[in-house]
């Protein structure tokens, strides 16, 4: 990693991109730190400390901390990440967006930018919500509609300027703008959640038992970015052996190839959906003031809080878990089938003279594929279950009440190695734009 980033230094065109990448992430960091004006953001932490609910540290975690501090971009990409989701299960229901999606770099196009205009509606829906929910309560002092409208404006807009900055550091940065922003967010709330853990089982502790219990919180944080590296570099490779033919007097093709695929196909999108919409219905129901309870619903969302999970005196929540293995499974599965498409690949072999030897080309070929392809689907989304669920089991026994987990440790690890991926790959291509040239 680090060889990685000496040698991209050296370079003009990527230290200039990471240097771009450095100065948006500053802004992200300073944007979150600036209040709302005519906010009470007293109000709104003491409002978040007495919520029980673990989905407001998801939450928070998202955003970096700007959610509690009630800053500009207390939304964050929050609104981005949904609209990618409603957009994705959308493909399913509506041929057209299908169309659209294998439509190459024009419909890529097209899908961005109906993701950005439901991102402003729903950044505008989720701003006039809170401004309504928590405007009279004492989120704005004297409220009045144009203290609204500067809550409603600030908030839509910190939202929009984030979506424009991940796609800044997409396009002139070094890739993976989104997941760029997200990490960062994640990553500013480590220290505090550090600082929180220490607090809870070291801190006022005999030596002994202090030390063993950082020992083994530096153990599970370690175990957990093992397992994560392992799940992205696992790769299947299916060898492709391409036929010779003759194209005037050349004998053209008789070369061998392969098609990588990655164990962990859907990287770490199955978690964010899941976890997205696990705690979609909580946040809901705290906005509106409907937890606590001893009904039914109450007893739904308590389930559906990770916190509650793996509790020995309340076993019944962990039902709860069984359907976040169900949502992670299930988008691993849906994710891979709009990204990756057997049929395509064989007919495109086929059409190559390309075929996977001991597979006859055509159908049994895409057959092959499928079949191949479920078992790395499968093998990947037990290993993200895996991988998010520790950190819920030593939630839940011990009670450590911090905002990032397994989710929050794939998603940096995930996008670290993404973009020391997209680094690698452009000092690649300027090698051989290098050797072209001369």
């Amino acid at each position: 990693m680090l060889k990685t980033l000496k040698n991209a230094f050296r370079i003009k065109d990527i230290r200039r991109r990471i240097f771009y990448v450095f100065l948006m992430l500053i802004v992200i960091r300073i944007g979150s730190q600036l209040p709302i004006p005519g906010v009470n953001s007293d109000y709104f932490k003491e409002w978040f400390a007495s919520q029980s609910s673990d989905a407001f540290n998801f939450f928070d975690a998202f955003t970096g901390g700007s959610f509690t501090e009630m800053s500009i971009f207390a939304l964050n990409i929050t609104p981005y990440i949904t609209s990618s989701i409603i957009i994705q299960l959308l493909t399913i229901a509506i041929p057209k967006l299908e169309e659209m999606q294998r439509d190459g770099e024009e419909g890529r196009k097209k899908m961005t930018a109906i993701t950005r205009y439901l991102t402003i509606g729903l950044s505008l829906f989720q701003s006039i919500a809170m401004t309504i929910g928590f405007g009279n309560k004492g989120l704005i002092p004297d409220m009045n509609f144009g203290k609204a409208v500067v809550v409603v404006t600030c908030l839509t807009a910190g939202s929009a300027m984030l979506m424009w900055i991940g796609e800044q550091i997409t396009d002139k940065g070094i890739g993976n703008g989104i997941s760029i922003v997200l990490m960062i967010n994640i990553v500013s709330r480590i220290p505090s959640d550090i600082m929180t853990l220490f607090d809870q089982f070291v801190k006022g502790k005999t030596y002994a038992k202090g030390a063993l219990a950082a020992l083994i919180i530096a153990a599970v944080i370690l175990v957990v970015v093992v397992l994560v590296l392992i799940l992205n570099g696992g790769i299947r490779r299916i060898p492709v052996q391409y036929s010779k033919k003759m194209v005037g007097r050349k004998v053209m093709g008789g070369q061998s190839s392969s098609i990588p695929l990655k164990v962990n196909t859907a990287g770490v999108i199955p978690i964010i959906f899941a976890s997205s919409l696990m705690s979609f219905p909580v946040l809901i129901a705290s906005f509106m003031g409907k937890t606590g309870g001893t009904g039914i619903g109450s007893q739904i969302l308590k389930g559906l809080t990770s916190s509650n999970w793996f509790n020995p005196s309340e076993p019944i929540y962990s039902l709860g878990l069984v359907l976040y293995i169900v949502l992670v499974i299930f988008f691993a599965y849906f994710y891979t089938s709009i990204t990756f498409n057997p049929m395509e690949v064989a007919d495109d072999m086929k059409k190559r003279g390309g075929f996977i030897p001991g597979i006859r080309p055509g159908k049994p070929t895409q057959e092959y594929l499928e079949k191949i392809l479920s078992y790395l689907i499968f093998i990947g989304a037990t290993g993200l279950v895996i991988v998010a669920v520790i950190p819920f089991f030593f939630n839940g026994v011990f009670g450590a009440n911090v905002s990032f987990g397994g989710t929050s440790l794939i998603i940096v690890v995930g996008v670290v190695l993404e973009t020391l991926k997209q680094i690698e790959s452009r000092m690649l291509v300027r090698n051989y734009k290098g050797f072209l040239s001369e």
